[in-house]
């Protein structure tokens, strides 16, 4: 059996490492090299290290105490299917190595950037709801990756809105609060941009040019997210200036000239009409401090000139996240850890359930028929050979809204526990058993 499973990592391994495709780029500034050679004025590209046989066997022999070499390995973490046993684990005492390091990263960005799929990227588990519909992530949730002798905890946040959106939308208050609560305890700040959105990618969001200003002691640095779908590399560099300003890590870049495709077009200062931002700067936003002038000189910038680093990368693709997470193990700081190696969440196990239920409710759902749903977990078990039954009601605001998620003869809501309970299972690394029941709220 042992020889069958290592052949097969062997396999995996070499299918790996020969892949070509999607390199991802770091970004730093000065006088500079294209990455297939030829020198030219501009940005240094220094494509993504490529998973070799060796990188991935290790990272599958990374230990519970396992030791090799003198090395100390840990396996992957994952959340405990038991409530208790979750709880006794995040008031474990940290198992800290001799010469332990911590950085708190707070990814912060516009809604539906790709900020959970980035942290679920880095964490190398999907622990956090995804979807192209905006406003999956409702809370400040954290992840934790520990490597060797550092530990990165990665606060995953909702997209940055304005309070005004807030109040017309009557949407949760943790959407408000709790990314700017997160920013304040981090050691690090990621921005996440959509570079594939022609619409917003030449601005940063104003939300997010606030918080910046705010905390200019916190060090940011700029992710580029989405670039798989840019077809016209060159645009990359365009838009890199203009959310840096022209400036990174307080050296001035230089772009080469690139031809503006027509929906480049000059565009009205952004915000400055927009209804979500108007009316009396500071009076309607409980979390921004900067006064008047400090927001009105925000409203004309484009960027922000104070990013250490920029990274242009597509978060579904594991290779392409690698140079960032790199980053991070360098950037950790000597501190003691915050929780034990086997920590990946905070989130309780019921918690991640419903939110993976829900991220199938909005990607399988119309309009806003997911959002008007509640859940509550009804039954939840460990049977033999360690299977995880779990029983869940959704309940719909409307009949129309029940018939819809139960679908032709049932079939989309058994397509729905069909493919949260496959997501379920590899993050409690068992079988899953998920049977949802909808039901009319009264």
């Amino acid at each position: 059996m042992a020889l069958r499973v290592c052949a097969r990592v062997v396999r995996e391994a070499s299918v790996l490492s020969a892949r070509h495709g999607n390199a991802s780029w770091v970004l730093t500034a000065g006088n500079a090299a294209c990455s297939k050679g030829g020198r030219r004025n501009g940005f240094i590209f220094t494509p993504a290290c490529f998973i070799t046989s060796e990188v991935f066997l290790n990272r599958l022999t990374k230990g519970k105490a396992a030791e090799a070499d003198g090395s100390f390995y840990r396996l992957p973490a994952s959340v405990p299917p038991d409530s208790g046993e979750h709880v006794s684990l995040l008031l474990r005492h940290p198992d800290q190595p001799d010469k332990p390091k911590l950085l708190k990263v707070a990814i912060i960005g516009a809604p539906n950037a790709g900020k959970s799929t980035l942290s679920n990227q880095l964490l190398g588990r999907k622990v956090f709801a995804v979807s192209k519909k905006v406003h999956t992530t409702r809370s400040r949730a954290l992840g934790v990756l520990t490597e060797d002798d550092t530990q990165i905890i990665l606060l995953d946040t909702p997209g940055l809105i304005p309070p005004s959106k807030v109040k017309r939308h009557q949407l949760e208050k943790s959407l408000l609060v709790d990314p700017w609560n997160t920013v304040k305890e981090a050691d690090l700040m990621v921005v996440v941009v959509d570079v594939a959105d022609r619409w917003t990618c030449s601005r940063l969001d104003f939300e997010a040019l606030k918080c910046l200003a705010q905390h200019p002691d916190i060090p940011a640095v700029l992710v580029l997210n989405k670039v798989d779908l840019v077809k016209d590399k060159n645009k990359l560099l365009d838009v890199t200036a203009q959310l840096t300003c022209g400036v990174v890590n307080g050296r001035r870049i230089r772009v080469r000239p690139v031809i503006k495709p027509p929906w480049a077009e000059q565009r009205p200062v952004r915000d400055s009409l927009d209804e979500d931002n108007a009316g009396p700067e500071g009076s309607t936003d409980p979390n921004s401090k900067l006064n008047k002038e400090q927001l009105k000189v925000l409203r004309d910038q484009q960027g922000w000139a104070h990013f250490k680093d920029v990274f242009m990368l597509s978060s579904v693709d594991s290779e392409d996240v690698e140079p960032l997470k790199g980053y991070f193990m360098v950037a950790a700081k000597p501190g003691p850890w915050q929780y034990h190696s086997e920590v990946l969440t905070d989130q309780s196990p019921e918690a991640v359930c419903t939110n993976l239920i829900r991220e199938k409710l909005l990607e399988n759902l119309p309009e806003e028929v997911p959002y008007s749903m509640t859940q509550a977990v009804d039954f939840w078990h460990e049977g033999e050979n360690d299977e995880l039954a779990i029983s869940v009601k959704l309940y719909a605001k409307k009949e129309a809204h029940m018939r819809m998620v139960i679908g032709k003869a049932g079939q989309l809501i058994a397509q729905i526990a069909r493919e949260a309970s496959e997501d379920l299972s590899r993050v409690y690394l068992r079988d899953v058993k998920l049977k949802l029941v909808v039901k009319l709220r009264k």
